[in-house]
């Protein structure tokens, strides 16, 4: 059974900066692609970024793009996420999860694994 472990959440003022970490469980964590999801309260949950199992590739959803950078550390089985000039709207829970595969995907149903979530909370 594969753990996933988010760490680095908080609370940061407009403009600011966090780094989500997601530490994984197990020996095969290099072989597939990870992603992380973020759901606000009364919405459903989005995709916000992805990156393929070796790292040369990953995908942003337009509203994060410019400002948020994904990356992985295999070695120790770690993914995460910098989040650069917060906005209030960025406020959600964000999860990280393990693709089915080592290819990049935006769809959550493609995802086999998730983890518990870590809190950003951006005030204004």
């Amino acid at each position: 059974q594969v753990q996933l472990v988010e760490s680095g959440g908080g609370l940061v003022q407009a403009g600011g900066s966090l780094r989500l970490s997601c530490a994984a469980s197990g020996r095969t964590f290099g072989f597939y692609a990870m992603g992380w999801f973020r759901q606000a309260p009364g919405k459903e949950r989005e995709f916000v970024s992805a990156i393929s199992s070796s790292g040369s590739r990953s995908t942003y959803a337009d509203s994060v793009k410019a400002r948020f950078t994904i990356s992985r550390d295999n070695g120790k089985n770690t993914v995460y996420l910098q989040m650069n000039s917060l906005k209030p709207e960025d406020t959600a829970v964000y999860y990280c999860a393990r693709q089915r595969t080592s290819f990049v995907s935006t769809d959550s149903r493609e995802y086999a694994y998730w983890g518990q979530g870590t809190q950003v909370t951006v005030s204004s």
